[in-house]
């Protein structure tokens, strides 16, 4: 069957399949109700939530449960503010106590001023949760080798960062993140650097199945506007990617034929 636009395109991790490519964080927003408005706006079935930073001492004040509906959209717990491979998984054990969730976003962090992961430590923990019956999405470096490595631990998607986390200095090597897609077995989701729509586009025409985001989002003058703007940005980003873009060429050629011009 020829592909064509409108034919159905979803991607599938760990059994669950979903329609949007895009998923958003929840961090950074001056409320609740604005993330939920940029939720809604980037048509994300996914949202990360960092475990460490859940309210559980003041059940009177507002929770994100209550603006963004964990029955509509999928909660993916997270380990943002780790930084060893025991903190990674008490978090994680904690999360799935609480909430029953399995599918989660596994990061350990090397140092407080860059957000680099310890492959390491990430590489330790992936194996431990995924005996532990964990399916974890991992944050990694830009490295095939690792990405490789990560998935035979057991990852069941990997990670790799386009930029470090926050900065919106967009995918600064796109050479690596495409050899990771065409060795991968499981899906690859660029996470964390992007700044822009036009950065988003670039993940997915080098052929990433998504992409993650937070704070481009987050820290826009008007996030619920940029939300719009990304989910655009992926959806023609990976429509571009299934067309099969032109071959690239040295010099010109013209559109029209040269020869027998009067």
């Amino acid at each position: 069957m020829t592909d064509t636009h409108d034919t159905p395109d979803t991607w599938t991790v760990a059994g669950q399949t979903f329609t949007s490519r895009l998923i958003v964080g929840t961090g950074k927003y001056k409320d609740f109700a604005q993330n939920a408005a940029a939720v809604e706006a980037s048509g994300a079935e996914i949202v990360t939530v960092a475990v460490r930073r859940v309210n559980v001492s003041d059940p009177k004040a507002p929770m994100l449960t209550d603006f963004i509906d964990p029955k509509k959209i999928v909660y993916l717990p997270n380990t943002a503010g780790c930084f060893t491979t025991d903190d990674a998984v008490r978090t994680l054990r904690l999360a799935r106590e609480a909430g029953g969730w399995d599918l989660v976003k596994l990061e350990v962090l090397g140092e407080a001023k860059t957000l680099y992961p310890d492959m390491r430590e990430t590489l330790k923990a992936t194996e431990i949760l995924a005996k532990d019956g964990f399916k974890p999405m991992v944050y990694c470096t830009d490295d095939p080798i690792a990405a490789k490595q990560l998935e035979e631990a057991g990852a069941v998607a990997v990670m790799p960062l386009g930029a470090p986390i926050g900065s919106g200095l967009g995918i600064q090597n796109r050479v690596t993140i495409r050899l990771i897609v065409e060795n991968a077995k499981v899906p690859v989701l660029v996470d964390a650097g992007v700044g822009t729509a036009s950065d988003a586009g670039v993940a997915m025409e080098l052929g990433c199945d998504g992409v993650l985001m937070n704070t481009a989002i987050a820290e826009a003058k008007n996030p619920v506007m940029m939300a719009r703007a990304m989910r655009l940005a992926v959806e023609s980003g990976r429509l571009s990617y299934r067309a099969g873009r032109m071959g690239r060429r040295m010099y010109a050629d013209p559109s029209s034929p040269l020869a027998g011009l009067i």
